[in-house]
C-alpha cells in the first residue's frame, strides 16, 4: 500500500507541475507509453534524493524526508544504498537538544568525474569537473580544419586526460557543439561555422574511452547549465540561452523543458533573416541574424571600415596582415578606437533586432547572453534595450536580458550538465 501511495504520488508530480496560479497538464501520449512500475517508483525516488543531496548539501536524512514528503524509512534505503555505491558520504553529526543527532550527507565528489567539452572552429577545451561542476583540470587545443583529423586528436587527448587521473571514477563524456544535433542519431547534422556536415563525435569518442558521451548544440548546453546550475536563481522555468561567437545559437527551456523540436534541431534563429536579400550566410541563406550580429559579422564591418570598405584585391594591396581577432576589436573599442567601436554599436544593434524575435514570439523570464561580447556590456547593452523597448514595448516587464559571466564558462558547464541530468533528471517514462 506504501509504494502504491509513493507511485501515484510521484506521477502527480511528474504529469502535473504548479507553476504560479497556473496548472499545467503534460498530456500523455497514449500511443507511446510505459505504465509505472514499482521499479518506475524507486528509480524517481532515487533521482529525487540524489538531487536534493547534490542542491542542498549538507543535508541530513531528515530533512530530505521533509524536502521529499517520502517516508523516512525510504529515504534510509536509498541514502543507504547510494553511501553504498559512494556517490554519497556521510559528514559531521548535527546538534539537537534532544534526541539521535543527524548524520550530514554530501555528494562524493573526490569520486566521481565528468569530463567536458567544449568544440569552437578555432579552438576546443577539454574540462574534468566534479559532480558540483566545479573543474579541477582544464586543456585547449586548435581545433582541425578536417573533422576526421580532430576526432582522431581529441579521442587521443580525452584518452590521456582519463590516463592521467586513476582515481578517479568518470561517469561519462559531454560534448557541446556549434551546430545542430540529430535527436535519434546524435550526429552533428550541420555546422555551418566548421564547414562540417553529418559528423559522429559519439561512436569513435565512446569506442576510444569506453565511457558514455552526450553531445548537444552549444546554445541547448547552455541553456540546461542555466536550469541545473541555477546561475540566474531559483523558480526561471522559461528561458532563453543566446551563444554568441562565430555564430549565434539559441537554446530555449520552455516550463522547465528543453525544446528540440521533432529531430533535435529547433531554435536555429541565428539562421532566421533579419533582412531580405540581404547578405549570404554561411548555411547558404541571406541576411541571417548572425550574419549581422555575431563575432564575426563585428570583425568583417571593422575590416571594411578600415579599408575604406574595399578588400586588399580591389584597391591592389599586397597587404596580408592577418585581420583582428574579437577580442582586438573588444580592445580597441575599450581604446578609443572608433571604428572598432562602431562595429560593437551595430552588432549591439541587430542583437537588439534578434532578440526582439525571441521577446516577442517565446516570452520568457530571461534572455541569457554569452559570449566575449559580454565583456563590452556596459556599452552594448544599452544599445539592445533600446532596440528591444521600441521594437517589442511589452518585453521589459515580462523578460530580462541578463550577461553570462566568462569566468562561469557557461560552454563546458552544459557539457557537464548533459551528463548530470542522465542521473539527477527526471527519467522518461511515459
Amino acid at each position: 500500500m506504501k509504494l502504491f501511495k509513493d507511485i501515484i504520488r510521484l506521477s502527480n508530480k511528474l504529469i502535473y507541475n504548479l507553476n504560479d496560479d497556473l496548472l499545467v497538464m503534460r498530456k500523455i501520449d497514449l500511443t507511446s507509453f510505459n505504465v509505472a512500475t514499482s521499479e518506475t517508483a524507486r528509480n524517481i525516488n532515487r533521482r529525487i534524493v540524489l538531487d536534493l543531496i547534490r542542491t542542498r548539501q549538507p543535508v541530513s536524512r531528515a530533512d530530505l524526508a521533509r524536502l521529499s514528503g517520502l517516508q523516512r524509512s525510504t529515504i534510509s534505503v536509498i541514502t543507504d544504498q547510494l553511501v553504498g555505491e559512494k556517490w554519497v558520504t556521510e559528514g559531521a553529526f548535527g546538534h539537537l537538544p534532544r534526541g539521535r543527532k543527524p548524520r550530514f550527507l554530501h555528494l562524493n565528489v573526490e569520486r566521481t568525474g565528468i569530463i567536458g567539452i567544449n568544440v569552437r572552429p578555432v579552438e576546443t577545451k577539454i574540462a574534468l569537473a566534479d559532480l558540483n561542476a566545479q573543474f579541477t583540470a582544464q586543456e585547449s587545443f586548435p581545433t582541425a580544419a578536417n573533422a576526421d583529423d580532430f576526432i582522431t586528436d581529441l579521442n587521443e587527448r580525452v584518452a590521456t586526460l582519463i590516463r592521467s587521473h586513476p582515481q578517479v571514477f568518470f561517469e561519462g563524456i559531454g560534448v557541446s557543439v556549434p551546430g545542430r544535433v540529430d535527436l535519434e542519431s546524435k550526429r552533428l547534422v550541420f555546422a555551418p561555422n566548421l564547414g562540417w556536415r553529418d559528423v559522429d563525435f559519439k561512436t569513435p569518442l565512446e569506442k576510444a574511452t569506453n565511457l558514455s558521451v552526450e553531445i548537444e548544440n552549444a546554445a541547448n548546453a547552455c541553456a540546461l547549465a542555466e536550469i541545473w546550475f541555477e546561475q540566474r536563481g531559483e523558480g526561471i522555468r522559461d528561458l532563453v540561452a543566446v551563444t554568441i561567437s562565430e555564430g549565434i545559437g539559441t537554446g530555449i527551456i520552455a516550463n522547465g523543458q528543453l525544446m528540440r523540436g521533432a529531430k533535435g534541431v529547433a531554435g536555429e534563429f541565428g539562421h532566421v533573416s533579419i533582412k531580405e536579400n540581404g547578405e549570404l550566410c554561411k548555411c547558404g541563406n541571406r541576411g541571417c541574424w548572425e550574419v549581422y550580429a555575431s563575432n564575426s559579422a563585428a570583425i568583417n564591418q571593422y575590416v571594411q571600415a578600415t579599408s575604406g570598405g574595399r578588400t586588399n584585391k580591389q584597391n591592389g594591396s599586397s597587404d596580408n596582415r592577418q585581420p583582428p581577432t574579437f577580442k582586438d576589436i573588444l580592445r580597441l573599442a575599450e581604446q578609443g578606437d572608433a571604428k572598432a567601436a562602431e562595429a560593437l554599436d551595430q552588432m549591439a544593434y541587430h542583437l537588439g533586432i534578434g532578440l526582439t524575435m525571441l521577446t516577442t514570439g517565446i516570452a520568457p523570464q530571461t534572455i541569457v547572453l554569452i559570449g566575449e561580447v559580454t565583456q563590452a556590456w556596459k556599452r552594448i547593452y544599452p544599445i539592445i534595450k533600446r532596440v528591444v523597448a521600441e521594437r517589442s514595448p511589452s518585453a521589459q516587464t515580462i523578460t530580462r536580458i541578463v550577461p553570462a559571466e566568462a569566468a562561469e564558462q557557461p560552454r563546458l558547464r552544459g557539457s557537464v550538465a548533459l551528463i548530470l541530468q542522465k542521473h539527477f533528471g527526471a527519467p522518461a517514462f511515459a
